[in-house]
């Protein structure tokens, strides 16, 4: 009992680091339970290449399967073989008898000479012999007919084989008639018997594309797909030997053998052991990356987490599905696309790392896994090039045309070297794979807003100063825009020297004072002329109002969708500092009375990552050299160091991982850009 409560007491405080177990686990069950369950044979081999491995015997009894060119010859004979069947139409033929003696009973007028049975005889056999002959109904599908070609002719359900030339066409059959007239034929009629035939003449043989084709598929389905046996414990290469024609046709078969879903023999339990095994290894690995190796807020955030099994799972599951289905189609799977995704979210070397393990997992239960492995790592590389400097989306398109080049001479590089014929319909799946990895800006999407992370894209967006909330801070609040950019371009600066996210650091200074579009007179930046608000109000009211902008952008910043991101500037950017001027002033118009602190006091939290510091340092100096009169050199100098040894003193920095060097290059940039910007000369020492 002592037992079961410890667990229950460990996992309760514990219970986040169990939930972040227990998804690696689903992932792994699900992984292993989609994983094919077939043999796979584990040797490389090249055609007309050494056999690096030990001398092969037969595992078991299998036979040798003819390779797609061998059945393709093979196929196109029999196809060769099979008559193209032909219907011939008996009750057309006789309603067009019987209309064409109506017809002769009907235009009959007795002539000196001429008697009407005679002629009718003679036009009656005449259309015997051409109908009974057969005229072909024309069909696009018969162009490729020679008069030679011979044809089954299905009359009263016997089928006879006659040469396709014997039978008339339209045309043929009217030039028939029209031979006839020329003839001499005594007591006949002849232009009676010529219009009537020529009017009463059918298309009555109907090509049968339907019973052909089944003909065709009879006949293939007759063909042996292989052509010999191999024994168990028979020799198929020794080691060293040259792989020539006859043993790649046998390794082949031996693949097929191993990767067919109808393979089952005494050692599946083994082989589902050894998957189960590799499965888990390599998502164990995974985790100890992100605890350890990595940035560990990676792997301190569950929903981190999720997001990368769940990219994972969703480039290796369908993997699976189309090796079971078509295993052709492989190609086809976007798998570089879980890298755009991944460099989008995190770092570049974590994209990597990630698509190495998803390969990997993918690999299991594909052929040629080296090459797969291979061409994709290159392509994934390529593409974490391009997009860990660049993330607009003209590069997520440059990259989806870089990885189709890449592709491709990757596979035409091993083509090269199997000495196998280039096909196309492989470079046709590897442009459309590269076409598909644009999807990846819609799922980049998704994935932001569901999990609450926030992406470049969205950022590079953000920074636009257009943006209604922007537009509007512009107009209402000229003097506090003109102070955010200036803040912006100096945490820009700031951080591209010590290093950190510059531009979610540049997005977050631009929206960091919108609160201040509640009451915009009440600060400096925005009085124009003697007139101050809060000449009417006491301190403590001025100080509320100046607090009460961090908690009215946070408002303003949710209702227009900012990222959380974002809005963690807006929160921190003053931290549990004090409104000093309105505390002093307060004290000093209370002389020996107890002030409250709390009155004058910021919310906080302070800051807790080294964008939303250099946020604080910038927004304080920046606001501070305004105040200057006459700056030179000293006084940016002494303000600088002084307004961030106060922060320190304050504690305003405990929470972040700047060390005192960062300090000192921040120091060093803010007094080189602010002199830059009141056009400050260096002091130069005298001689």
């Amino acid at each position: 009992m002592g037992k079961i409560k410890d667990f229950f007491n460990l996992f309760r405080h514990r219970y986040y680091e169990f939930a972040k177990v227990l998804m690696f686990v689903i992932a792994i069950v699900l992984v292993f339970w989609q994983l094919p369950r077939a043999g796979k044979f584990r040797y490389e081999y090249q055609l007309y290449k050494p056999w690096q491995h030990e001398s092969y015997y037969a595992p078991f009894d299998f036979p040798i399967y003819k390779d797609a060119e061998m059945l393709k010859v093979e196929n196109e004979g029999v196809l060769k073989s099979v008559k193209p069947v032909f219907q011939f139409e008996k009750e057309t033929t006789r309603q067009s008898r019987e209309k064409l003696e109506e017809s002769f009973d009907l235009q009959w007028h007795p002539r000196e000479g001429m008697k009407k049975e005679v002629n009718r005889e003679m036009l009656l056999s005449l259309f015997d012999q051409i109908q009974n002959r057969g005229i072909v109904a024309y069909d696009k599908g018969l162009s490729d007919f020679s008069t030679e070609t011979m044809v089954n002719l299905v009359k009263d359900k016997t089928a006879t084989t006659v040469a396709f030339g014997s039978m008339y066409s339209m045309n043929s059959a009217r030039e028939a008639v029209e031979q006839w007239t020329k003839e001499s034929h005594p007591g006949i009629d002849k232009n009676l018997i010529s219009n009537l035939l020529l009017n009463t003449l059918r298309q009555n043989v109907v090509y049968d594309a339907d019973m052909t084709k089944r003909e065709q598929e009879k006949a293939l389905s007759k063909v042996s797909l292989t052509y010999g046996m191999v024994q168990k414990d028979e020799l198929i290469i020794s080691e060293g030997e040259i792989v020539d024609d006859n043993a790649f046709a046998v390794l082949n078969s031996l693949q097929r053998e191993y990767s067919s879903s109808s393979y089952a023999r005494n050692d599946s339990k083994q082989v589902e052991l050894s998957q189960f095994f590799l499965v888990t290894l390599l998502f164990v690995m995974l985790a100890l990356y992100l605890r350890a190796l990595h940035n560990k807020d990676v792997y301190s955030e569950l929903g981190k987490i999720i997001l990368l099994l769940l990219l994972m799972l969703i480039m290796v599951i369908p993997s699976y599905w189309i090796m079971r289905l078509q295993p052709s189609l492989i190609l086809l799977m976007p798998v570089v696309m879980l890298t755009m995704i991944v460099v989008t979210f995190f770092t570049p070397a974590l994209a990597f790392t990630v698509q190495v393990f998803t390969v990997l997992l993918i690999a299991m239960a594909v052929p040629n896994p080296f090459q797969y492995i291979f061409m994709q790592l290159v392509a994934s590389m390529v593409v974490i090039f391009i997009l860990s400097h660049h993330k607009s989306r003209r590069h997520y398109f440059i990259s989806s045309l870089l990885l189709f080049l890449v592709y491709f001479v990757v596979y035409l590089a091993f083509t090269l070297i199997s000495s196998a014929a280039i096909a196309w319909a492989v470079v046709g799946l590897l442009a459309l794979n590269s076409l598909f990895t644009m999807l990846s800006l819609p799922l980049i999407f998704l994935f932001e807003k569901l999990f609450g992370l926030t992406t470049s894209l969205t950022l590079m967006e953000l920074n636009n100063t257009n943006t209604p909330l922007l537009r509007q801070l512009a107009t209402m609040a000229p003097g506090t825009f003109q102070h955010s950019i200036q803040v912006a371009n100096l945490c820009d600066e700031v951080l591209y020297e010590i290093g950190g996210d510059s531009l979610l650091a540049r997005t977050g200074a631009l929206y960091h004072d919108v609160g201040k579009l509640k009451n915009p007179s009440y600060f400096t930046e925005n009085q124009h002329g003697g007139y101050n608000s809060h000449n009417d109000i006491s301190n403590v009211e001025s100080a509320q109002i100046i607090i009460a902008h961090v908690l009215d952008g946070i408002e303003m910043a949710k209702k227009a969708r900012l990222p959380e991101q974002i809005i963690d500037f807006i929160r921190t950017h003053h931290g549990t500092r004090r409104t000093e001027y309105f505390y002093v002033m307060e004290k000093r118009e209370h002389p020996g009375e107890e002030v409250d602190p709390a009155d004058f006091t910021y919310h906080g939290p302070i800051p807790f990552s080294r964008e939303t510091a250099v946020l604080m340092i910038c927004d304080s100096v920046e606001a501070a050299s305004r105040s200057l009169k006459d700056p030179d050199e000293s006084k940016i100098s002494n303000l600088v160091d002084s307004i961030i040894q106060k922060q320190m003193d304050d504690g305003q920095f405990l929470n972040v991982d700047l060390t005192m060097r960062d300090f000192t290059v921040i120091k060093k940039v803010l007094k080189k850009k602010l002199m830059s910007i009141y056009h400050v000369r260096i002091a130069y020492p005298e001689k």
